[in-house]
């Protein structure tokens, strides 16, 4: 697939067809395809990759492009995906699969299953219930969710709508005063968790979005702040506002060093999160700067083309924590297989963002249930035939990979 030609163009629509179907057998794509313009809800859509394109219809090329942007030429974005068929499954026989448990336990609390919600920025550019439809479907699903500094929605409303708390993912931004007030303010609104962002020290060179606007004639002073689309955009984003901005010029400074981890641990009361750790270096440093867990992450591919997709990066990270403190992952899941694979090397927890973002753009909280469905459903099935009762009996011996 050439992901410059689709998002460019803006015009095909393959995430509905299955490409390993299609080079096997040679049949054309809309043999066994469901028009998207006769989806008409969230139920009809078979697997999370159909939501793509519903998405894609749904919005205004630029948004939708901003969902859909890597850096670069978009293949890390690509490869976040494609290195999960680098792992096989070996699935085991002779079990009692018969009761299955999805449950986990996180930071002390309990989970329905290891899924769950990842920051995503500016929502209401894909539906008007932004964050709060997000929230609504975390509620009804008991998926725990993690909300964007870059929000349309505050941390109170969030945490009122999924009833429960939330965590909160933090860029740090080059003021330290607008850093504590923010993690100030999320943990008066209740969130039990705060996630720093380390992967964005600077600019990232996002051509697909870019080539959007170009053809996207919208006025985008209705929505942004003179025409800018930076995520901060002052005191109009909503985790912003009654804080002075006026010093802040980026939403990452690349002075994130080890005395900025010092700085923030002091601060943050609850549980503090590195986001954006790929080497098993790094990991060591974040530890031995009190971090209580690492998200290995590459932001989905948007700010750096390096072609290392999460998944690789899980087992040299996992091997670097050594069981002290849990790892999370996220970046190209899009399978319950991958959600598999993914707790087999390691992972306590497993985050998914562009997904739900295409499941608010096409039906709103309907579309985000639904993806949280699809994906713990396809989990319960892999889990079921591979032997593994529940979460705590997938284990590494249960993949081989890479196959190079």
């Amino acid at each position: 697939m050439n992901r410059r030609i689709l998002l460019g163009g803006l015009a095909a629509a393959p995430a509905f067809w299955s490409r390993a179907l299609a080079e096997a057998v040679g049949v054309p794509r809309d043999a066994f395809v469901k028009p998207a313009a006769q989806i008409t809800s969230a139920n009809q859509v078979l697997g999370v990759m159909d939501f793509e394109p519903l998405a894609r219809d749904a919005l205004p090329p630029a948004h939708f492009a901003y969902i859909a942007t890597g850096a670069d030429d978009d293949r890390t974005v690509v490869r976040n995906h494609e290195a999960f068929s680098d792992y096989q499954i070996r699935a085991r026989r002779f079990n009692e699969v018969a009761r299955l448990s999805l449950a986990t336990t996180v930071f002390g609390e309990r989970w329905s299953s290891p899924l769950y919600l990842s920051a995503v920025s500016a929502m209401r550019a894909f539906h008007p219930d932004a964050e709060l439809a997000v929230a609504r479907a975390a509620r009804t699903r008991s998926t725990q969710m993690m909300l964007s500094t870059g929000a349309d929605t505050g941390t109170e409303d969030a945490r009122a709508a999924r009833g429960a708390p939330i965590w909160q993912q933090l860029y740090a931004t080059n003021d330290f005063d607008v850093t504590t007030a923010l993690v100030r303010r999320a943990e008066k609104a209740g969130a039990t968790a705060i996630f720093l962002t380390v992967d964005s020290p600077g600019a990232r060179n996002n051509e697909t979005l870019r080539r959007a606007m170009r053809i996207d004639n919208r006025d985008c002073n209705a929505c942004h702040v003179n025409g800018n689309h930076n995520m901060w955009a002052g005191s109009k984003r909503a985790m912003f506002q009654e804080i002075d901005t006026s010093r802040v010029t980026g939403l990452s400074p690349p002075a994130l060093t080890t005395e900025f981890l010092d700085r923030l641990r002091g601060i943050v009361k609850g549980k503090l999160v590195i986001k954006g750790v790929v080497t098993g270096e790094d990991a060591a440093i974040a530890l031995a700067h009190g971090a209580d867990g690492i998200v290995v992450s590459n932001h989905g591919g948007r700010n750096e083309e390096t072609l290392r997709a999460s998944i690789d990066c899980l087992p040299e990270v996992v091997s670097a924590v050594r069981g002290r403190v849990p790892v999370f992952v996220d970046g190209g899941v899009r399978r319950g297989t991958d959600i598999f694979k993914a707790l087999a090397l390691g992972a306590a927890g497993v985050g998914i963002g562009r997904p739900q973002a295409w499941g608010l753009a096409a039906f709103g909280q309907s579309g985000v249930e639904a993806v949280l469905d699809i994906l713990n459903t396809e989990l319960a099935n892999i889990m079921r035939q591979a032997g593994t009762p529940d979460v705590a009996s997938i284990r590494p011996e249960f993949v081989v990979g890479p196959k190079r």
